[in-house]
């Protein structure tokens, strides 16, 4: 297969260096980004590929495990907050005056 030289200016370089993954060539890069181009963009669309995908989804898996034991640990303070420490009822923060 031959090869073209071509010429880039330099935010062209920049902008498709930026897009290039370890151990790609230049030719991959434009190659991998003209074929996601021609193909339709409704059969990827809200996917993810590759380690995008899978850092996405471990991702929002650790703030949702984050997220449950946030949760357990308010419903915990809650809970001891309501049984009192022997007292007949809830306590009234300093702010609620007499009525």
């Amino acid at each position: 297969m031959g090869t073209k030289t071509i010429g880039l200016d330099d935010e062209a370089y920049e902008r498709l260096s930026a897009e290039k993954r370890e151990g790609e060539s230049f030719s991959d890069v434009v190659k991998r980004m003209t074929e996601a181009a021609r193909t339709d963009w409704r059969r990827g669309f809200g996917k993810y590929d590759g380690t995008d995908g899978e850092r996405l989804e471990r991702a929002a898996r650790a703030s949702r495990k984050r997220r449950r034991a946030g949760l357990a640990a308010r419903q915990s303070e809650v809970l001891d907050a309501l049984a009192g420490d022997g007292d007949d009822g809830p306590r009234r923060s300093d702010d609620e005056g007499d009525a």
